[in-house]
């Protein structure tokens, strides 16, 4: 997928917003997350599909929820998951998560040791997805 139209815009967003997340959490004194590739499929195919079928919830049109999600690509341990519409930045993203008790407390736990993120950038968004990990 590598090829996509947008995939070097959205990677590099990805990769900042990892970044971010890291400093974020250098400062509340909790070790960094580490990038999880499998992590960043699941998360990159689910702000895909929210862009897709037109719908932003972290329980899609199916009633599959992350963690189910995870377990059918034989995911274990998937912690939290956040998910944002229309931020056009890494920045602006974090700054959104961060204003939100429940986004913020993701990004601070300290016992979750791996990220994907998954930007889709499209008519509608970006959409954007994190999934954490222990």
């Amino acid at each position: 997928r590598s090829g996509a139209p947008g995939a070097g815009p959205e990677r590099a967003a990805e990769a900042r917003v990892l970044v971010l997340v890291n400093r974020e959490r250098r400062e509340a004194g909790c070790s960094p997350v580490t990038p999880d590739p499998v992590l960043a499929d699941l998360a990159r195919a689910f702000s895909r599909d929210m862009a897709e079928r037109d719908f932003f919830a972290h329980t899609d049109p199916d009633g599959a929820t992350p963690w189910d999600r995870a377990g059918r690509l034989g995911i274990e341990g998937l912690g939290g998951e956040n998910i944002a519409r229309g931020q056009t930045t890494a920045e602006a993203v974090m700054e959104a998560w961060l204003d939100t008790p429940r986004h913020r407390a993701n990004i601070l736990n300290c016992g979750y040791r791996t990220l994907g993120v998954g930007a889709h950038f499209g008519d509608g968004g970006p959409w954007w997805t994190q999934d954490f990990g222990y």
